[in-house]
């Protein structure tokens, strides 16, 4: 998206090309000095306007004098002089007053110039009474960058250079330490004491920053916790079922929505608990059925999908370690001990799960609804002592060496049979229970301000959260301080900008999904993009960013404007080139992130940033994630790490809110699709051969990829600076995300309804892996099934191509019907 670049101003010591006719240069000089004085209002010097009319006349009179003493010959080659030709003015004028002793017309023409330049100071002065409003309508035409010219409205005339520069001086490192130590000082979970005084703290920050508003909203949501009568146990026992040895636990250790009761049986080893892992479990024979499946922390797999995979598999119960070759456990190192577990919730979904697809507003007037994403067998959170004294015991195939970690005196076998004929009987306690929530919201309004862009941060922890929520709390606080502050030092933002802290994140951003279920219907019509501040900082090595493909572009500008944390001198950007390339910067978002509702349920284009360091952050969900740990990690740079952070995000942030057109790349998904039209041209034949015909998604794909060109190029050739035109753009932009929500599927049911990042049969990734069963297990390919999945996509693709083209007249399709007689 590209405009042409403006031509350059002129500066005080460079004299302007007079064209044409007297009226031409003073309009032209004019113009010049209105916008010379939007940019340098306070360093105006009314004597350069005497000036300029002066030059005006003289250059005027000396190419009508010129002209009348050589009409015939040159007449077409004086049309346009310069203010060098004049000379000095001093010279200039003893020149014009030879010339003109004598000439009537001259002195007429004199006399006319003079009412001119009277009319010209007095039209200047009205400019200068009426402000900046007046001024700022003479700017040139905006780049699609952002920063080469002024924006059109009053109070907007700062470049984003400027802005950039002013947010630099205004971020504060100190600030951000001392908000991430309050915060994490102690554990805060939903509902807690300490956490009803944290959000008191942090409403009363919003307050005295004086933003436009400051409201809190409140909602009752279930959450489950630890039974305090009836804790969760673990027991060997023998083939009569009688205990032989009870394996202690730590009683605060729980997967929050686990399902609760007892199980009784053996142990499998499943690796992470991964698609795959499963699968080779099968192909050794090793099933998991009936059975208690062990499993490590990690994989790119969360405790939620793990336990799910386990049911599915058989699974009686789920328990879940850090292996040392995971999460470091060397006690002469920096890591996590031996005897500490990692907690983490195990609903597949977010938000409250007995209110799926809606909002948690008044329990009383809505019977609870369980979450299908809710598990049916209980899961428990062990340590890798409990682990290994489980898995030393087991006996069956061996591991393949892939799957071995770093347990002592651990033999890596699969199971599932156990030592002596015993086995292991699980019982996990925990209770639903209605907990009050505070979501604490504080907004900057914008000379448009029902479209806004927003940054959310979690507040709770059942731990002290360090990282898991005082990272981001302290952030989201200093670029509401931050941007509050350019605001009184004349920043003019055109759109809103809102600031939120969450509840009860913990539980699976339980506040974030529950407001975004209250206000579904409204979001993709104002909400420009979010940005999750969540755990955002957990190294200063690398950047990694989970993000909707709309922001791509917008993120790799950002990174060649910042410096990198640990890297003096060099930007983001030239670091991660040095590091393989930025495109690994990229990632696609996962459930767990604090970004994922926006975009999977909303059809809001999201993000969330990560500062990591090689190996991973050992402490995240668990007791140890405090301040000392995390400042030893950064070798003591968590502040100037949060303000490169923070800095990154409020580059993106103020490209949102300052560009004419919002800078987001609407042709992203075309790519994404083309990807898969690639795969699927492959198994064509065959599909063809069962009757199924790719071409109907071959031709959406088509006309999504013509329409977002279409868009594309109407937005490079409009008149950005008519206010209209832009909004009508900007409007069809914001709905792009939102245009990927299948219309097929019941949001109550299937909450994550985007057809490219959500989860279900309507799915991208779900059609990809049934696609996939052609080659690798054909027995299973279900055909009615598949042209069910390959229709609600194609629909879905179809109806976001014939939204972007506009009007419907402006749909052109041609549909092929065939009537069979019955």
């Amino acid at each position: 998206m590209r405009e042409p670049e403006p031509e350059p101003e002129p500066d005080g010591d460079q004299q302007v090309l007079v064209q044409i006719r007297p009226t031409a240069c003073l309009s032209l000089h004019l113009q010049n000095q209105l916008q010379t004085e939007t940019e340098s209002w306070l360093t105006f010097d009314p004597s350069m306007i005497h000036l300029t009319v002066h030059q005006c006349i003289m250059g005027t009179l000396t190419a009508h004098l010129t002209q009348s003493d050589e009409e015939e010959e040159a007449a077409a080659q004086r049309e346009e002089l310069s203010l060098e030709e004049a000379g000095p003015v001093s010279d200039v004028t003893g020149w014009l007053l030879w010339r003109l002793h004598g000439n009537s017309r001259g002195c007429m023409l004199l006399g006319v110039c003079g009412g001119v330049a009277f009319t010209a100071a007095f039209l200047l002065a009205l400019a200068v009474l009426r402000g900046r409003g007046l001024c700022s309508q003479e700017a040139g035409p905006q780049q699609p960058g952002g920063g080469a010219n002024r924006p059109l409205d009053g109070g907007a005339e700062l470049y984003l250079g400027e802005l950039r520069e002013m947010m630099r001086r205004l971020l504060q490192d100190e600030d951000l330490l001392s908000t991430v130590s309050r915060v994490s000082r102690a554990d805060h979970p939903p509902g807690s004491s300490e956490g009803t005084v944290l959000a008191s703290e942090v409403l009363g920050r919003f307050r005295k920053l004086q933003m436009d508003h400051t409201w809190t909203e409140s909602l009752f949501a279930t959450l489950q916790v630890p039974d305090r009568s009836l804790t969760s146990s673990l027991h060997l026992v023998d083939s009569a079922g009688r205990v032989s040895e009870q394996i202690p636990l730590n009683p605060s250790d729980y997967c929050p929505y686990s399902a609760t009761g007892n199980y009784t049986g053996g142990v499998v080893y499943a690796h992470y608990g991964r698609p795959e892992d499963f699968n080779w479990l099968r192909s050794v024979g090793v099933s998991a059925a009936g059975h208690l499946v062990v499993m490590r922390v990690g994989g790119g797999v969360s405790f939620a999908e793990k336990v799910r995979l386990a049911e599915r598999n058989g699974g009686g119960g789920a328990l879940i370690y850090p292996d040392p070759a995971d999460l470091p456990q060397d006690p002469r190192r920096l890591g996590l001990n031996a005897h500490t577990a990692v907690s983490e919730h195990v609903h597949l979904g977010s938000g409250d799960p007995f209110t799926p697809g809606f909002p948690s507003f008044n329990l009383s007037r809505f019977p609870p609804i369980p979450s299908s994403g809710l598990p049916l067998i209980p899961a428990l959170p062990i340590t890798a002592t409990v682990a290994a004294k489980l898995l030393s015991q087991l006996s069956g195939p061996p591991c393949p060496p892939s799957w071995r970690g770093r347990l002592p005196y651990v033999r890596c076998v699969l199971g599932p049979d156990f030592g002596s004929g015993r086995r292991v009987r699980l019982s996990v306690q925990n209770l639903m229970t209605p907990v009050l929530l505070n979501n604490i919201f504080s907004s900057l309004e914008g000379r448009e301000p029902d479209q806004y862009v927003i940054l959310g941060a979690q507040r709770d922890s059942l731990g002290p959260g360090a990282v898991k929520s005082g990272v981001g709390t302290a952030v989201l606080l200093e670029l509401a301080r931050t941007f509050t502050a350019m605001v009184k030092n004349g920043f003019s933002p055109r759109r809103s900008l809102l600031f939120v802290s969450w509840d009860a994140g913990d539980f699976g951003n339980v506040g974030a999904t529950e407001w975004l279920e209250g206000y579904l219907s409204m979001l993709h019509l104002k909400a420009v993009a979010y940005f999750s501040l969540d755990q955002a900082i957990m190294g200063d090595d690398h950047l990694s960013a989970s993000t909707s493909p709309l922001l791509v572009d917008l993120l790799d500008a950002a990174i060649r404007q910042v410096e990198h944390p640990k890297h003096a001198g060099q930007t983001i950007y030239s670091q991660a080139e040095r590091d393989g390339g930025s495109w690994r910067i990229m990632k696609p978002l996962y459930l767990n992130s604090g970004a994922y509702s926006f975009t999977a349920f909303a059809g809001v284009p999201a993000m969330e940033l990560r500062f990591t360091e090689d190996r991973p952050y050992p402490f995240l969900n668990t007791p140890l994630d405090t301040v000392p740990r995390l400042q030893e990690v950064l070798g003591g740079r968590l502040g100037v790490t949060g303000r490169s952070l923070a800095e990154l995000v409020g580059e993106m942030v103020l490209r949102l809110v300052h560009d004419h057109i919002l800078p987001l790349r609407i042709t992203s998904y075309a790519q994404t699709v083309l990807q898969f039209s690639a795969h699927l041209n492959k198994h064509s034949a065959e599909l063809q051969s069962r009757g199924v015909s790719p071409q109907w998604l071959f031709s959406a794909r088509g006309d999504y990829s013509r329409a977002a060109e279409t868009l594309q190029r109407a937005i490079d050739y409009s008149d950005l600076h008519d206010l209209n035109t832009a909004r009508l753009y900007n409007t069809r932009i914001m709905k792009v995300e939102y245009y990927f929500l299948s219309q097929y599927v019941s949001a109550m049911e299937t909450p994550f309804r985007h057809v490219i990042h959500g989860r279900g049969n309507h799915t991208l990734s779900a059609l990809t892996e049934h696609l996939t069963l052609l080659t690798s297990d054909p027995g299973r390919f279900d055909e009615n099934r598949f042209r069910r999945q390959l229709a609600l996509f194609t629909w879905t693709l179809q109806g976001a191509a014939n939204a972007l083209n506009g009007d419907v007249w402006s749909i052109r399709h041609t549909h092929t019907y065939t009537h069979t007689n019955t």
